[in-house]
């Protein structure tokens, strides 16, 4: 069994940690188990996840019913490995030494499940090569 210190760590960060980011931490998880440790957060939080994120999560057997929007902390980017924002701009910390990634994806806010299933897939494409260069699979 590996310690965590030697699982590799990733930072999902958008704005309002009720989308985008919540769902690349559900599918790293889902696809990486214990191998990964994951976060996510955000600039400004929601006060709850997208429904319509949660429903298209769903779909695919992913539950995050029971997650919540969590702020972003300077301790969260200086715990990671890897901080990947999409769409928080100037508001994510910087901080030399770590490898930053921006995803430009649509933002899935006030949008329906329709226009969240193309998001989702392309995060989980994203997830997947990610898995793919973290872990040298």
């Amino acid at each position: 069994m590996t310690t965590s210190a030697e699982r590799p760590s990733v930072l999902f960060v958008c704005v309002h940690n009720a989308g985008r980011s919540q769902m690349a931490a559900a599918f790293l998880t889902h696809l990486a188990g214990e191998r990964v440790q994951v976060r996510s957060a955000g600039s400004a939080p929601a006060d709850t996840v997208n429904p319509a994120v949660v429903e298209a999560l769903a779909e695919v057997g992913i539950d995050i019913s029971a997650e919540v929007p969590k702020v972003l902390t300077v301790e969260a980017v200086q715990a990671s490995d890897v901080v990947i924002t999409m769409g928080c701009g100037d508001t994510c910390p910087f901080f030399p030494g770590k490898r930053y990634l921006d995803w430009e994806l649509p933002d899935p806010a006030g949008q329906g499940v329709g226009a969240v299933r193309p998001i989702r897939d392309e995060i989980e494409k994203r997830i997947r090569g990610l898995i793919d260069e973290i872990m040298g699979d």
